[in-house]
């Protein structure tokens, strides 16, 4: 008699021959054996089909299901794949992530220990550029708990993926619960209803889901969360949200509806509110048509939770002050100040040249409590941009660089500025001198010479950003220095002295985020090839005799 599994693990899959076989084998390494693997493919045109059959005969566990058509989409193969499943708990994996090695042992064992609904875990992000890991949403998995009902947390909404956690079949079945077909985004969905219709459900802290992200893949074959740049992509999400609603209305969950429109703002829209500044025109208004009548419908309380910045960008948005929104966007997250203020009668300051009309625009504009005239002068916000990007003399940039200092903050008259620049552990000061344009904005030119950057010995591969650095007194501000969005990259190659590596240092503006000045070192010629790796290996405890030689075997090589 064939024996039961006790976890069904479903995969599903479209056109990813190639990281396939590693999903699948984080599965079979599961220290928990007794699972079902269901490979379900949503009809794959490229290798996947053979690479699927190949693993289904390795492994008896491993059963494959191939869709009849392409469903474009989760839903219809995770859905598939539950009409077969055996066992009484269930998982689902995507193809181009993992399982850590013990992520079914430990959510199993924690429906054992108390009958719960579902069990959720940790998710470890791994960024597919730069091997850099990170927990997703960690102060949510911190504890281990069991929670009685999603609306005595409902700050759990913000965690709503669905290969995060366990269920039980009989769960799901019983509230006939499945991935809503024929829509993107429905893990927001099926997470919020399994939420609102568990009784209770146990968090753990242990990793359980491997994610991999990759920001910068090419834009049509992103994942769906990574195409933002597409106004389809606002539709499907905005109307996803919209089923939400109403399945918190006819299910009576209205209490956690505050806490839905929160997580919406804070997560969903500030998201595409972080790409504002490199849209077109045509874009924004597509992007404003679309979301400004869903924005109309969010509880007041839910914006009055966001950080004032937030609160701006949404505003502006809402006003259809779109060229605006791009400029506030650029600062969220950053501390960056507007370009300029203006007050009203009774001297309240809001963001932007004229005081706005409506009630609920001043009352969402308004900077009067953010102190641009009063905070401590190392937190005082100041708004930098560079206005001109040019190639000086051999390996140096020219830039014009531009202050706003809406809070009146810099005495009147020229202004001595640094900027500072650490590729590697030592600081490079560039000072120049910002000269009074008008009252609040001030004007320099800075000659940033990229020869005299203090490389470690070893030489440097990495990516930097300068910064901008103004005193007052014995106190000293640091803030991030803007550049333009749009300018042509500029290459160079130096031969640095001092033993460090020739290099080839790229100076580009960043694309992305607030979009700041963006330099690039990577080490180039035959001594990139011996020195760093001698250097690796001696790591931290090279001594003086590692780096005289590896001085020498530079100097001869250069």
């Amino acid at each position: 008699m064939t024996q039961i599994p006790d976890v069904t693990v479903t995969v599903i899959v479209y056109n990813d021959a190639e990281r396939l076989p590693r999903a699948v084998a984080s599965l079979r390494r599961q220290t928990h054996e007794n699972i079902e693997i269901v490979i379900s493919d949503d009809h794959s045109t490229d290798d996947t089909p053979s690479v699927a059959r190949r693993l289904a005969a390795q492994d008896d566990r491993i059963t494959y299901l191939r869709l009849p058509e392409n469903s474009g989409g989760c839903s219809a193969p995770r859905n598939r794949a539950l009409d077969i499943a055996r066992a009484p708990y269930l998982m689902f994996l995507d193809s181009d992530d993992e399982l850590p090695e013990r992520a079914v042992e430990l959510l199993l064992a924690a429906h054992r220990e108390r009958e719960v609904d579902f069990v959720m875990g940790a998710v470890e992000r791994v960024r597919v550029d730069t091997g850099r890991t990170s927990t997703w949403m960690p102060h949510l998995v911190a504890e281990r708990r069991t929670v009685e009902g999603i609306e005595a947390e409902p700050a759990l909404l913000f965690e709503h993926l669905s290969t995060s956690k366990m269920y039980r079949r009989e769960f799901l079945d019983r509230n006939e619960l499945r991935f809503p077909e024929g829509i993107h985004y429905e893990d927001q969905l099926f997470s919020a209803q399994a939420y609102c219709l568990a009784k209770s459900f146990t968090v753990i802290p242990d990793p359980v889901y491997r994610w991999y992200i990759a920001p910068y893949e090419a834009a049509e074959s992103a994942s769906i969360s990574n195409q933002r740049h597409k106004l389809s992509n606002v539709r499907d999400r905005i109307h996803v949200q919209r089923l939400i609603d109403e399945f918190l209305v006819a299910g009576g969950h209205e209490a956690v509806r505050e806490p839905k429109d929160y997580k919406f703002l804070k997560h969903d829209f500030r998201m595409y509110a972080g790409d504002l500044p490199f849209r077109d025109e045509e874009w924004l208004a597509g992007f404003a048509d679309i979301v400004n009548p869903y924005l109309a419908e969010l509880s007041p309380d839910a914006y009055a939770r966001l950080p004032r910045a937030e609160r701006v960008v949404l505003q502006l948005i809402r006003d259809n002050r779109l060229t605006d929104a791009r400029l506030a966007a650029r600062g969220l997250g950053h501390g960056v100040a507007p370009r300029e203020t203006s007050m009203d009668a009774e001297g309240r300051v809001y963001w932007g040249a004229y005081v706005p009309e409506s009630a609920s625009s001043r009352a969402e504009l308004d900077l009067t409590d953010q102190g641009l005239d009063s905070r401590p002068f190392p937190s005082a916000q100041f708004r930098h941009e560079i206005t001109r990007v040019e190639r000086g003399v051999g390996a140096s940039v020219d830039l014009v660089i531009r202050t706003y200092d809406p809070g009146l903050r810099l005495p009147v008259g020229p202004q001595v500025a640094t900027l500072l620049l650490a590729p590697g552990r030592r600081r490079m000061k560039t000072p120049f001198r910002l000269d009074p344009v008008r009252p609040g904005v001030f004007e320099g030119r800075a000659h940033l010479d990229l020869t005299a950057a203090p490389l470690p010995l070893n030489g440097f591969e990495g990516t930097r950003h300068p910064v901008l650095q103004l005193t007052s007194g014995t106190l000293r501000n640091t803030s991030l220095l803007l550049a333009p969005l749009t300018f042509p990259t500029l290459r160079a190659r130096i031969d640095y002295r001092g033993g460090a590596l020739p290099h080839e240092v790229t100076v580009e503006p960043e694309g992305r985020a607030a979009g700041r000045l963006q330099l690039r070192w990577a080490p180039v010629g035959v001594t990139a090839k011996v020195i760093r790796p001698l250097a690796r290996r001696a790591g931290a405890k090279a001594g003086a005799r590692v780096r005289r030689a590896a001085r020498l075997v530079a100097s001869v090589a250069r």
